[in-house]
């Protein structure tokens, strides 16, 4: 997807501050964090948002939400951690290239 801001940022194309990558997923800060801890983790094929997975994504939905506890500790979230997918513009979707919100630490914000 040549106008997906994540896809310029798989292919090199903007910069990212990365935190893990490998073979079916990319995870990085996000430049607006809202906790002291916030990141984003992104498919490595373009997936426009939750409503498109189907059963050809299993193995990579099943890969990230299996690494986010591991990367969650390896960012020293011990305590726990929160997971945020918006979803589509009335969900709050900015990007529509399917990401999972991590965040955590501290200054984690509470719902209203």
């Amino acid at each position: 997807m040549s106008d997906c801001l994540f896809c310029k940022i798989l292919a090199g194309e903007v910069p990212s501050d990365k935190v893990y990558e490998d073979d079916k997923m990319y995870v990085f800060k996000d430049i607006h964090p809202k906790a002291d801890v916030h990141l984003l983790a992104i498919p490595r094929v373009h997936i426009a948002s939750l409503n498109e997975v189907n059963d050809e994504h299993d193995e990579i939905m099943a890969h990230m939400i299996k690494m986010l506890p591991r990367i969650a500790k390896e960012q020293g979230l011990d305590d726990g951690f929160r997971t945020i997918i918006n979803t589509g513009k009335g969900g709050g979707q900015l990007v529509f290239h399917l990401h999972i919100h991590l965040l955590g630490g501290s200054n984690l914000p509470g719902f209203q």
